[in-house]
């Protein structure tokens, strides 16, 4: 059963994400929290798989809300999926690096919704959409950090080409297909690049392949 944290200040919403996840046989809701203190408080009471968090609450925002909790090392599991009300928020960006596994925008549609809580669960990270890889590549472009470019000393070549096709976004199957090799195979390639960078996961090896010049805005591939 996958739990569920809702975060936002607006009651309809909880509501509105409420009942859609709990009329699905694998989703429960595990809590609810009306800022960025209680959702803090409840995640570490509750420990869920995933926080829907919104990025502007009263008492502490998401993007703090979320840099406490994955700065938590007690609470390694759990993943921040960030709702906005803007699809290019700058904020959104912020939270990726501080380790959120990406953002929905209020209105998505509730499939979407649905599909992004089972997909962060299963380690994958919402970044498939065009107007994410957009964002992301637009900030980390503003702020390169030479230790990033440093980082890929660690990796083997085949890692930093496994890397790079994260960083625009493939799925492990697609990166396989490219590479032709088994998908088994891309999967240990990405893991074996997240332990080496101390990636929380696909979220921030995106982030981490746009800081370290490895991906630039527009490439793909």
């Amino acid at each position: 059963m996958i739990r569920v944290l809702l975060a936002d200040d607006q009651s309809l919403v909880r509501a509105g994400f409420g009942a859609l996840l709990d009329a699905q046989p694998d989703i429960e809701v595990a809590g609810e929290a009306a800022d960025g203190e209680e959702a803090v408080r409840l995640v570490r009471e509750q420990r869920p798989d995933v926080v829907l968090m919104d990025i502007r609450m009263p008492r502490l925002d998401g993007l703090a809300a979320t840099r406490r909790i994955t700065g938590d090392a007690g609470l390694g599991d759990v993943r921040v999926v960030m709702l906005t009300t803007f699809e290019l928020d700058e904020y959104v960006f912020e939270a990726i690096r501080a380790g959120a596994s990406g953002f929905l925008v209020k209105d998505t549609e509730p499939d979407e919704l649905l599909r992004a809580v089972r997909a962060v669960v299963a380690g994958d990270a919402l970044l498939s959409p065009g107007v994410t890889r957009r964002l992301i590549a637009e900030f980390a472009a503003r702020s390169k950090e030479p230790a990033a470019a440093d980082a890929l000393a660690l990796l083997t070549e085949r890692e930093r080409e496994v890397m790079a096709l994260v960083g625009i976004g493939l799925s492990n199957e697609e990166i396989a297909r490219r590479l032709v090799v088994s998908p088994l195979t891309a999967k240990t390639h990405v893991s074996r690049t997240m332990v080496k960078l101390g990636a929380r996961d696909r979220a921030q090896l995106v982030v981490l392949a746009y800081e370290s010049g490895l991906v630039r805005p527009g490439w793909l591939g």
